[in-house]
């Protein structure tokens, strides 16, 4: 008893690779074995290891055992050892797992993904930006980036991943992948109750996140207009002025009626009409030809990037970098992409 005992504390102590290597070596040690001293019995070496392996799982089907007492001994052997051995391989493999969730949890592992979407700082806006991305793309995976000790969201959540660390540092963005992302979004800290503190904090992020990937499309929260300046520095893409943008949203629709519910309905996936990016077309050598081309479709032209006076400009030729926007529903949308348009 104390030798099996000091033997299966060893097999315990050893490495997973170790374990494993001697797992293996066993298993081919005793297939090789058992079929040299009972060659009748056990036609074929993938008969032998078939034995082998029913007798370590503890299966034993009986459809093939030994015969001689050589046979039979040396099998007493193989199974007081094997299912010893292949219990500790097992139980190491479900310690790997608990491991493997429990990293995933805390956000240490490293995300190695490409096109993803990264979201910096967890809150209402983070939570309600999760849902409009998943909503809106069924392929996209993103990565949050917070100081949590564990994920803010379930983490059996296939395509939402969680990194833990400081976003002003370097080292949260790169196991986070950020040189193969997509995109980024960095809200202002809500925890934060000074708005240009959070909007310090804000330019720290932006600063960390474009020096490593400058290349990737970056969407900052700036919580006020006049903190622009001190972000001019910065490639930054798209700054979100959220304070201002609510107040001036909420002043539209005093002012006209139903003005928030149509800008609400654009930005959202899951209500009405969206707005959808259409690749130009060859065809298309003015902004009229796609204005008609994709209204007989179904979906409005309205910008080509920041430019929204589309229908001022039918006559222009269209730039060969153009980004053209549409307003049509999710149907629209694919049945264009999918099948092209013609004028």
């Amino acid at each position: 008893m104390h030798f099996f005992l000091k033997v299966g504390l060893s097999l315990v102590r050893m490495k997973n690779l170790t374990l494993l290597f001697a797992a293996l070596i066993f298993i081919v040690f005793c297939t090789v074995t058992i079929y040299l001293l009972e060659p009748e019995t056990f036609e074929s070496l993938l008969t032998s290891f078939y034995f082998v392996m029913t007798t370590f799982s503890t299966v034993g089907y009986g459809d093939y055992s030994p015969v001689t007492g050589a046979g039979r001994l040396f099998t007493v052997m193989m199974y007081l050892l094997g299912i010893g051995l292949l219990g500790v391989v097992i139980g190491k493999i479900v310690d790997a797992f608990s491991i493997f969730r429990k990293r995933k949890e805390e956000g240490k592992l490293a995300y190695t993904h490409e096109h993803h979407i990264i979201i910096v700082g967890w809150g209402k806006k983070t939570e309600m930006a999760l849902k409009e991305i998943l909503s809106s793309d069924p392929s996209v995976e993103i990565v949050i980036i917070d100081t949590l000790p564990t994920s803010p969201t379930d983490v059996s959540m296939e395509r939402v991943h969680y990194v833990q660390g400081d976003p002003s540092e370097e080292g949260p963005f790169i196991q986070a992948n950020i040189a193969k992302a997509k995109s980024v979004i960095i809200f202002a800290d809500e925890n934060i109750t000074v708005a240009s503190l959070r909007d310090a904090k804000t330019l720290t992020i932006a600063i960390t996140c474009e020096r490593l990937a400058s290349n990737v499309h970056t969407t900052v929260e700036v919580m006020t207009e006049k903190q622009l300046a001190n972000f001019s520095h910065v490639k930054v893409d798209e700054f979100i002025l959220s304070q201002e943008t609510i107040s001036l949203l909420a002043v539209r629709s005093a002012m006209h009626q139903n003005v928030g519910n149509i800008v609400t309905q654009l930005i959202s996936r899951t209500v009405g009409e969206d707005l959808f990016e259409i690749p130009t077309r060859p065809e298309w050598k003015t902004y009229g030809d796609a204005f008609h081309a994709l209204l007989e479709h179904g979906a409005t032209l309205i910008a080509d990037r920041q430019k929204m006076d589309i229908n001022r400009r039918l006559q222009e030729e269209i730039p060969s970098d153009a980004i053209l926007t549409v307003i049509c529903d999710d149907s629209t949308y694919h049945s264009i992409i999918s099948k092209g348009v013609r004028s």
